[in-house]
C-alpha cells in the first residue's frame, strides 16, 4: 500500500528539488525513496522507472520555464522582448540548475510534441516577429538564440567565466546588444 500523501505530483516535485540540490543525473527512484523514507517498490505505483521520473521532471521544468517566459514577454517587443526572454532562461538556470538541465533532456517525439517545448518555440518566434524575419531565416534565428542562451548559461554555471573580468552580467548585456543588432541587420542570402 502506498504511504498516505505520496502522489506522483509530490514525487516529481521532490525529484525536481533533488535535481537542483545534487544534479539531474543523480535523480533516481532509489534516491526519491530515501528522501521519503519508503521502500523503492512503494514508488512504482506512482512512476515506472528512473527514466520516467526524469522525463516528468523535464516536463515540469519546461512548463515552469514557459510560464515564466510568457509572463516576461507580455507587452514587450524588439530588444526588450529579446532581453526578457533571454533573462528567463539565465535566471531559471541559476535558481534551478537541476531543473534547467532537465529541461534540455531529449524527449521522444510524441512526448516532445505534447510538451511545453512547443510553447518555447512559439515564444521565440514571437520575439523574432519584432525583427521581421521570414522563413527559413526565422528558423535559423531561433536556433541561434537557443545556442547562445544555452551555451552561455552552461559555461557560466560551469564556472567558465568566473576567473576573469569583466563581470558576467556585463557580458550578458553585451551579448543581448549584439544579438539585437544582428537580428535587426540579418544578412541577406
Amino acid at each position: 500500500m502506498a504511504r498516505a500523501g505520496l502522489t506522483t505530483e509530490r514525487l516529481i516535485r521532490a525529484g525536481a528539488e533533488l535535481a537542483d540540490e545534487v544534479g539531474f543525473d543523480q535523480v533516481t527512484v532509489s534516491a526519491l525513496a530515501r528522501r521519503f523514507d519508503v521502500k523503492v517498490a512503494s514508488l512504482y505505483s506512482h512512476v515506472k522507472s528512473s527514466q520516467d521520473v526524469k522525463t516528468r521532471i523535464a516536463l515540469l521544468a519546461l512548463d515552469e520555464l514557459a510560464d515564466r517566459a510568457s509572463d516576461a514577454l507580455a507587452g514587450r517587443a524588439g530588444k526588450d522582448a529579446l532581453a526578457a526572454f533571454a533573462d528567463v532562461y539565465r535566471d531559471y538556470a541559476r535558481e534551478h540548475p537541476g531543473r534547467y538541465a532537465a529541461s534540455r533532456t531529449r524527449l521522444d517525439p510524441e512526448t516532445a510534441a505534447a510538451s511545453a517545448g512547443v510553447r518555447h518555440a512559439q515564444m521565440a518566434r514571437a520575439v523574432l516577429r519584432g525583427y521581421d524575419l521570414a522563413e527559413p531565416d526565422q528558423t535559423h534565428a531561433v536556433r541561434l538564440l537557443g545556442s547562445v542562451f544555452h551555451g552561455y548559461v552552461d559555461l557560466e554555471l560551469g564556472g567558465g567565466f568566473s576567473h576573469s573580468a569583466p563581470d558576467t552580467q556585463e557580458t550578458w548585456e553585451r551579448i543581448i546588444d549584439a544579438l539585437d543588432a544582428l537580428l535587426r541587420n540579418w544578412p541577406a542570402r
